[in-house]
């Protein structure tokens, strides 16, 4: 919305700030809603209260450099506030003939004059501005994504610590293969979420750098401090090249990359729970909160939230591609391709993610396993086979006899409709086995090695540590946000307190 031609005219007094001194004319008004939309006042609020934080940042840092007057600045804080405080409705309705941030800089200089109003765009263009906006956004975004994930992967192994040692099947091929826990399943779902959040961790190092000082496209010949407006928004450092800051939203890119691959995890968790939840299979349950209802068959209990987990990739994978499309092949510099329309994609990606990530939490809460469903599935499924041809092998028969050996008595199990499969091998071939159970519960336990649930513990006491050091990034980032917002309503003050100070001098 802060994007757009530099085009004016007479108008602009009801709606833009004065004209440019080149152009004289303006957009129809059909082509200004296709390029700036009709936004709702909720969306030009969100816009505007980003916008604001910039400007309060700036302006701070401009009086700090003697780049504007005391009162100046004092003024324009003070109009800013009353434009908060009233939910900028004086702004409501206003035409935008070239754009949101031309129209609220005109409201200013009309609502103080030239002399103030006019200089709050000293030392920085919209190209930095808009730049830091969508900085911003992202940022929060991020962050909003992040806690959600966080909280998801405490529920993920909170069940999974509380199921343990619910013995059920894993399936390959949609076909009964081995006996784990549930427990089990979903620490491996826990390990893999960490992951997407380690993942979107990663892509926030991108947005550490302020792009606020980076001009039109070459910083700027006034003595700016770039490093003061940065400390005051939050960020790590300014920007190290003008050109990069305001051309580049590969930042994005990689955030919402990171968000479409956990959505994509979820969805294959959403897939699994939605399978098991049937009648066919009944190995999980859900409370009625958590199912709908049929408007034609009474019968019906359908987990459709699944199928809204398993939908979200598809959006947010079409945001990134949408993005990125948008992205290619534009000059490497500022760019209504880049800036505008393809950042107009992301958000709908990110918001998809995280509605994933919220669903999760409610289907992952409210799941409940079926234990003797569980045990009965994983005992007709004869998934304790690998496990007993694995036992021949120990008394050196050859893994390929035993496979066949075993793979022979499951058929003739079945043809018999029995699970004993020591009645249905050659005669004595388990003798020397002797009475070792073939219980999977007990199965289970032994397969400790390579990762199997035998050896929970461990894997378990690493999800637990993970989630800690995701859980201290994202609120130490909130953290030193929340220390930035102070310090900028701090300066606020300050500056605010000087222009008091100076007027009752005068």
């Amino acid at each position: 919305m802060t994007g757009g031609s530099e085009s004016a005219s007479g108008a602009d007094q009801r709606g833009g700030s004065a004209g440019t001194g080149r152009l004289v004319g303006e957009l129809g008004l059909g082509t200004r809603r296709v390029i700036y939309g009709e936004p709702t006042p909720a969306e030009l609020e969100a816009e505007l209260a980003l916008m604001i934080k910039i400007d309060r940042a700036h302006l701070v840092m401009l009086t700090e450099q003697r780049l504007i007057s005391t009162s100046a600045a004092t003024g324009l804080l003070r109009c800013i506030d009353e434009l908060v405080a009233d939910r900028f409705r004086p702004l409501l309705g206003r035409p935008m003939p070239r754009g949101l941030y031309l129209m609220y800089e005109g409201y200013l200089i009309e609502r103080l004059g030239p002399d103030i109003g006019g200089v709050l765009q000293s030392g920085r263009s919209r190209n930095d501005l808009k730049a830091t906006i969508t900085s911003l956004r992202c940022r929060n975004r991020l962050l909003d994504l992040a806690m959600q994930a966080v909280r998801l992967e405490a529920a993920l192994l909170s069940r999974a610590r509380a199921y343990r040692s619910v013995v059920m099947p894993i399936y390959t091929h949609f076909q009964a293969a081995m006996p784990i826990t549930y427990g089990y399943y979903l620490l491996g779902v826990a390990l893999a979420v960490a992951r997407e959040i380690d993942a979107l961790r990663s892509a926030s190092h991108g947005l550490r750098e302020c792009p606020l000082g980076a001009g039109a496209v070459a910083g700027t010949d006034l003595p700016i401090d770039p490093v003061r407006t940065a400390e005051l928004l939050g960020y790590a450092a300014p920007t190290r090249h003008a050109l990069d800051a305001v051309a580049s939203r590969d930042v994005l890119l990689r955030v919402l990359g990171a968000a479409t691959g956990l959505a994509v995890t979820l969805s294959r968790l959403a897939t699994d729970l939605q399978l098991w939840s049937t009648a066919e299979f009944g190995l999980i349950h859900f409370p009625d909160r958590l199912v709908g209802g049929s408007s034609a068959m009474p019968q019906k209990r359908n987990a459709f939230l699944t199928e809204h987990v398993k939908a979200k990739p598809g959006q947010a994978l079409g945001a990134w591609a949408a993005a990125a499309a948008a992205m290619s092949a534009t000059p490497f510099t500022n760019s209504i391709e880049v800036g505008t329309e393809a950042v107009a994609s992301v958000w709908s990606g990110m918001q998809a993610a995280e509605e994933s990530v919220l669903l999760c939490q409610a289907l992952v809460s409210g799941a409940r396993p079926v234990p003797e469903r569980m045990a009965g599935t994983a005992e007709t499924g004869f998934t304790v086979a690998t496990s007993l041809a694995n036992r021949l092998v120990r008394h050196g028969v050859p893994f390929r006899t035993a496979h066949r050996q075993v793979g022979e008595a499951v058929r003739k199990a079945i043809e018999a409709g029995s699970t004993d499969l020591a009645k249905f091998g050659p005669p004595g071939w388990l003798d020397q086995l002797g009475d070792a159970p073939l219980d999977p519960a007990e199965l289970v336990e032994a397969h400790e090695y390579g990762g199997g649930p035998g050896a929970f513990d461990r894997p378990c006491r690493q999800v637990a540590a993970g989630w800690m050091e995701h859980r201290d990034w994202q609120h130490g980032w909130r953290r030193t946000l929340a220390e930035a917002d102070a310090a900028l309503a701090s300066a606020v003050r300050s500056v605010l307190a000087a222009g008091g100070e100076r007027s009752g001098a005068g």
